[in-house]
């Protein structure tokens, strides 16, 4: 007889943000899925795609956080990258078929001035082999198809291109850019400006925002820990913020701001802050805009997600 397959766990609502190292292969969607399993999370969503090919920082939102994840998904990323000069593939990565070969005659000026040539704001087409959805589908979808499909340029800003390491042929840099920047375009673009072809043969995202790669867990690592240890490595939902302006409310004033009314402060106008309850420790209310001295909500936590985060071990946040 087939033993019995032991009871499913119920989900269950968790509000936070965990920083994971995702791994080679995975989607960034399987990735969640994955993670969401081993929380045991209800509700759970990634704050940007990274290639299978990629590794990296991928911030995972769950609960609460989740009304948040724009805010990295519009964020600055840094990368590092790897570069195979003298190859050019089908793809503009490892994973393609190598299409032409060129000899690599270069030297650490021409890389040098290649990279000062693509900082800055630039022009850029997404590659067929992206995740860019066209009617629905991705963009990869019809490249494996065959099918070529028209791409409007994007503007993008690289803010810095540092070279780590050049050993012909590999080449490795750290860029830091604006988000919908395409690394594997990057890799190619300088290739052709160095005259001799090249691919990404690596990725790996380091920062997204103010979150770092440093801080972030590996699957493996996570799958080893208990329940109530997995759940210690969630970050509160605004360490998403965290680089912007607070303002703290009054208890009467902050339960009137939930309520979505506007409040009258003495602060300055800015286009976005995170709000609180005056308290030790504060409780995260939600964001908002200041307009001629008025408070004006723009996302705002529940009163149960509220009480939520008040009772979790991760309470205290970046002030």
């Amino acid at each position: 007889m087939r033993a019995a397959r032991a009871p499913k766990q119920p989900r269950r609502a968790l509000h936070g943000v965990l920083l994971l190292n995702k791994p080679l292969g995975f989607t960034s969607n399987d990735a969640l899925q994955k993670v969401k399993g081993l929380l045991r999370a209800e509700k759970g969503g990634h704050t940007g795609t990274l290639d299978p090919l990629a590794t990296g920082l991928l911030p995972l939102c769950f609960g609460a956080a989740t009304k948040f994840s724009q805010v990295s998904l519009d964020a600055d990323k840094s990368y590092r990258a790897t570069l195979k000069l003298g190859q050019q593939t089908s793809t503009g990565d490892g994973e393609g078929e190598v299409i032409a070969e060129h000899a690599v005659n270069v030297d650490a000026a021409a890389i040098a001035a290649a990279c000062v040539r693509f900082t800055g704001p630039l022009s850029q087409v997404p590659p067929m082999h992206s995740a860019l959805k066209h009617e629905g589908r991705a963009l990869y979808d019809y490249a494996r198809q065959g099918i070529t499909v028209e791409r409007a340029a994007r503007q993008v800003t690289i803010h810095s291109i540092d070279i780590v390491q050049w050993q012909s042929p590999h080449l490795v840099i750290d860029v830091h850019c604006s988000k919908g920047t395409y690394i594997r375009t990057l890799a190619e673009d300088i290739g052709t400006a160095l005259g001799c072809g090249a691919h990404l043969s690596a990725l790996q995202r380091t920062a997204c925002g103010p979150l770092r790669l440093a801080d972030a867990i590996s699957i493996e690592v996570l799958s080893a820990l208990l329940e109530p240890e997995r759940e210690a490595r969630l970050l509160p939902p605004d360490v998403l913020l965290s680089t912007w302006p607070d303002l703290a409310l009054p208890d009467d004033e902050a339960g009137r701001f939930l309520t979505g009314l506007r409040r009258r402060v003495h602060a300055a106008d800015t286009p976005a802050v995170r709000v609180y309850r005056s308290g030790v420790p504060r409780d995260f209310l939600g964001t908002a805009h200041i307009t001629g001295g008025e408070l004006i909500a723009d996302r705002l936590l529940s009163p149960l997600e509220v009480q939520a985060l008040q009772q979790s071990p991760q309470q205290a946040v970046i002030a």
